[in-house]
């Protein structure tokens, strides 16, 4: 595994919407703090937020806040809370944002303080879903300099999804520090078969596999994910 995970924390994309980043993220940011030391969560642009008496808050962001330690300021984890539930351009333009870099560099570089340099960034939707026009998750992950853990939703087109998402990821000029299979549905009898191509093909080792199990603790998982 590309030490820098463990030290600096990561960049996570995943094979698609639906492929369970937030779970696996949540899962990996327990992983990282079995040392003891800090890691903390960042969402920096997340659409469908629910009004609360704080303001707009994003369900994937409060899971990757609560796994963060220290807890840090929700305004830090997700600077861009966009109310409608849809792709992040639309989701902004309907709520009049303007989603810029340099807020997202801000708000990291004040996590990376509070957290000893080891912060997991969560995009959205899959790697080639902009953040916001004229911003790719690409050029947030090198203005970061952080290598890039791939989350494959395994179920049927996995393997398409997951290898077409590798290159566009090298493509980029990222770094592809390795891959998490998660079990988005119960595995059909073809699983065992299925993560062997995966092996096979992604140009990244394999962190670990999340199996299927719903209402299951992150912190539960944590063991699943190996760090070196």
């Amino acid at each position: 595994m590309d030490t820098d995970v463990f030290t600096r924390g990561c960049f996570v994309t995943g094979t698609d919407t639906g492929a369970g980043k937030t779970f696996a993220s949540t899962v990996l940011l327990h992983a990282m703090r079995r040392d003891g030391r800090p890691a903390v969560g960042m969402k920096p642009v997340a659409s469908g937020c629910e009004r609360s008496h704080e303001g707009w808050r994003n369900e994937d962001a409060l899971a990757l806040q609560a796994a963060s330690d220290p807890k840090p300021d929700y305004q830090l984890v997700n600077p861009y809370a966009l109310p409608e539930p849809t792709a992040p351009q639309i989701a902004a333009a309907m709520a009049g944002v303007h989603v810029e870099l340099p807020t997202l560099l801000a708000a990291y570089t004040a996590l990376s303080a509070q957290a000893g340099g080891r912060v997991l960034v969560e995009g959205v939707g899959g790697w080639l879903a902009p953040l916001a026009d004229g911003l790719e998750q690409a050029d947030l992950a090198r203005a970061l300099d952080l290598p890039v853990v791939l989350v494959v939703g395994l179920r049927l087109g996995c393997l398409n999804h997951a290898r077409l998402t590798a290159r566009a990821v090298l493509a980029d000029g990222c770094r592809l520090a390795g891959w998490i299979g998660n079990q988005v549905e119960a595995p059909g009898p073809h699983a065992a078969a299925y993560l062997d191509l995966l092996r096979d093909a992604l140009p990244g080792p394999c962190l670990g596999v999340l199996p299927y199990a719903p209402g299951s603790a992150p912190a539960g998982l944590a063991a699943k994910l190996s760090l070196g």
